[in-house]
């Protein structure tokens, strides 16, 4: 079994004694039996002083894009880094004051949307130079850490959902993206990692023998995971991303789509790796709460060929030729930006949608982030800390 950074401290928490140690973790800060790291901590003799929690609060009780205000009792001073404005995702100064060395231990999903290590490297940025240590407890990426996938984020298309300028899908650690953002912002911050034992890149999550505990509330299952990196566009969508079901990103549609001609449409694609089953679903929140609508349920049948990017945008296009009228790029308030719209956000420009509302062929689109995946690829091994 892969042992984490956090069991690893904890075999030898010297690293941690005789310091005022802050926290920025959520519920899969666990150790491999399944003991949350506050609790270990403190029992291994550390003065443990602060919890920072991310999006979504410590134990992951709130849904995307809501305030965390309130939080349960844990014997420890709770902050949350996501609130009602952009200025909360970033830690206030007096509540730096008094820490030497703030621990990082939140299980990541590899991909570039995903904020957890987008709260790390905007902590980071407030803590540079303070003589505070930053210290990545590492965690596998559950996609492996060889594949990428996807455009790089262009900087006019900054937020909390794009922070680095990475492919969707970046195949790297919390530990290591930690130090490419060190190095691409030039930080003067004191960074370090407790690696894992035992993990090489080829690694996908069910491969490590460590028990999944669901990271946020619409990320049950690995298999989630998989698909999120391509179904998480859908949230720029008026396409239910199935948030408000049992599984959601796995399915996804709207009132508006016969799912048995888009699964023919989809299918004729030869996307590789992935079936797409025509399905009926009700979401019991979100968009489409209490409507019977029509979507496709995501299989994946071969990991090392399924492109979840890929699929998201072949859908978005499809469902586009299918229903020109009726899919609609959504406006508004998105991750406390109210001027980009969700989809490009999320894309990290608007070429993509561009590209969709222009008509051009799926192969095309599919095509135009070719380049941006072989140039991250040639400077991605140098922040590598695994084989394999």
């Amino acid at each position: 079994m892969v042992l984490n950074g956090l069991d690893l401290l904890l075999h030898d928490p010297s690293a941690c004694l005789n310091r005022r140690v802050g926290l920025i973790a959520n519920q899969t800060s666990v150790s491999a039996g399944l003991d949350y790291s506050w609790s270990l901590l403190e029992r291994s003799g550390v003065r443990l002083t602060r919890i920072f929690s991310p999006e979504h609060g410590l134990y992951s009780t709130e849904q995307d894009q809501i305030s965390v205000d309130r939080q349960p009792d844990t014997g420890c001073e709770i902050v949350s880094l996501y609130g009602s404005s952009a200025q909360s995702l970033l830690p206030d100064r007096t509540h730096l004051e008094g820490l030497d060395l703030v621990l990082f231990d939140i299980q990541d999903v590899g991909s570039r949307y995903y904020t957890y290590v987008n709260t790390l490297a905007l902590f980071m940025e407030a803590a540079q130079g303070l003589d505070i240590e930053i210290m990545v407890l590492d965690r596998p990426n559950p996609l492996g850490g060889n594949l990428i996938e996807g455009p790089l984020l262009e900087p006019a298309f900054h937020s909390f959902v794009g922070v680095m300028p990475v492919p969707v899908r970046h195949g790297l650690t919390a530990g290591e993206i930690a130090h490419f953002y060190r190095d691409y912002k030039k930080l003067d911050v004191n960074l370090s990692v407790i690696p894992m034992l035992g993990w090489n890149r080829s690694m996908l999550f069910p491969e490590t023998g460590l028990p999944w505990v669901p990271p946020s509330p619409n990320m049950p299952t690995f298999e989630v995971a998989e698909v999120y990196p391509g179904m998480c566009l859908f949230e720029g969508l008026n396409l239910s991303e199935g948030r408000g079901t049992t599984m959601p990103f796995l399915m996804s549609g709207a009132p508006f789509i016969d799912p048995f001609e888009l699964a023919a449409r989809l299918g004729a694609l030869g996307l590789e790796g992935v079936v797409f089953r025509p399905t009926w679903f009700r979401p019991t929140f979100h968009k489409y709460r209490d409507e019977v609508i029509g979507g496709i349920y995501l299989h994946v049948t071969d990991h090392a060929r399924f492109r979840p990017f890929s699929t998201g945008v072949a859908m978005t296009r499809t469902i586009m030729e299918l229903y020109p009228d009726r899919l609609s790029f959504l406006d508004g308030v998105y991750e406390f930006n109210d001027t980009v719209p969700a989809f490009d956000l999320l894309a990290g420009s608007g070429v993509i949608r561009s590209k969709i509302l222009n008509g051009d062929s799926v192969e095309s689109i599919l095509s135009s982030w070719e380049s941006d995946e072989a140039g991250f690829a040639a400077v991605k091994p140098n922040f590598h800390l695994y084989e394999g």
